[in-house]
């Protein structure tokens, strides 16, 4: 397992813009979606760099692989809470369209380093 830190990682770089860009897209929703919708997109958004973070650091490959799958999980909830946020017209497909393409790149990413990291075990 390497020992690079995970800031220096340029998924967990951009699962942190994904979060950031998030924050702000949030602040665009209805109130009426503070502890709904909001909640969860903000909470989905900050799993994903969280799971890498935490999956890096710990000490075997199985280990990183089983926080990146939750990773995973986390960016695809995410796409379909920013999709169901254009259906209801709260964002345009303009809106999500950055945070859409790092959500792909990041899935990417993490299928390919844990295809990495599962040719270790």
């Amino acid at each position: 397992m390497a020992t690079e830190n995970f800031q220096k990682m340029i998924i967990w770089q951009k699962a942190m813009d994904v979060t950031e860009n998030v924050y702000f897209l949030c602040n665009k929703l209805p109130n009426i979606e503070l502890y709904a919708l909001q909640n969860q997109m903000k909470r989905a958004a900050v799993s994903i760099p969280s799971n890498i973070a935490e999956g890096q650091g710990r000490k075997t490959s199985k280990e990183f692989a089983y926080f990146l799958s939750i990773a995973r999980g986390s960016k695809a909830e995410l796409e379909t809470q920013l999709l169901l946020c254009v259906r209801l017209g709260y964002l345009s497909s303009e809106d999500i369209s950055i945070t859409m393409t790092l959500l792909e790149e990041i899935s990417k990413m993490t299928a390919t380093l844990i295809k990495k990291l599962s040719s270790k075990l």
